[in-house]
């Protein structure tokens, strides 16, 4: 039984590996990586059936060691152990699991105990396992009245990335004015008041950064989701025509 584990952080790396090797001792090999850009070159060369994988890696994110990893093998059992329940990490574990993969998200404040049950879950078991915790922020995804929808949440980045209304309704394929409307859509959500109804808070708080703040706060994007989606920008630029004016 193989056994990666990728973690940058070394006391959480040697962790991981005497809790696999108590799992199964006499019974698997554990290989190590401590950035994603080794994670990514280590399961090339030896192609690991079973992945510990941090989401906050240098080099390359979690995110990004998993779509390589389920790229080349779809079939690999991935448990996901983070610090964060950032609805951002959520939505990009989400966004890139292949259909009928095996996988796990547990938080790094889990019990030892319910780091074993994870693994075991995952590796021998063939059981997708989520942490009470993150199970809940996939629900309020999924909840089309509290939560914001993809749709929604694209636009939520492309604000974040600075864009104009105009450049977002030519990335996304949608009319100016329905490109506003999934934009008022997110200030509804994020509990941003309209001018005409909340005159006083409209003349304190600029609503585009302000939506940035209160999602950053809420854990609704991050750095590493920005940085993803700037890669993504980058590619769409350099493709795509000028915003007609």
């Amino acid at each position: 039984m193989l056994v990666m584990i990728a973690e940058n952080d070394g006391l959480h790396r040697t962790f991981a590996r005497r809790t696999v090797e108590q799992l199964w001792p006499g019974d698997v090999e554990v290989i190590e990586a401590g950035d994603g850009a080794d994670a990514i070159s280590l399961a090339a060369e030896r192609e690991p059936p079973h992945v510990v994988l941090d989401l906050q890696l240098p080099k390359a994110t979690g995110i990004e060691v998993a779509r390589a990893i389920w790229s080349r093998r779809a079939g690999t059992h991935i448990l996901f152990w983070s610090n964060f329940a950032d609805e951002a990490y959520v939505r990009g574990v989400a966004r890139i699991v292949p259909p009928g993969s095996v996988y796990g998200y547990v938080l790094k404040s889990a019990t030892e105990e319910g780091m074993r049950s994870a693994l075991r879950g995952v590796f021998r078991e063939g059981h997708c396992i989520i942490d009470r915790e993150i199970r809940g922020i996939q629900h309020r995804v999924q909840d089309r009245f509290e939560g914001i929808t993809d749709g929604e949440y694209e636009s939520l980045i492309d604000i974040a990335l600075g864009l104009t209304d105009r450049a977002i309704a030519a990335r996304r394929g949608l009319s100016i004015r329905g490109a506003q409307s999934r934009i008022k859509h997110v200030y509804d959500k994020l509990g941003i008041l309209p001018p005409e109804e909340g005159a006083s808070e409209a003349s304190v708080f600029n609503s585009r950064t302000r939506a940035i703040y209160l999602a950053m706060a809420r854990g609704l994007i991050n750095i590493d989701a920005l940085r993803r989606e700037q890669d993504r920008l980058d590619a769409w630029l350099a493709h795509a025509p000028p915003p007609q004016e």
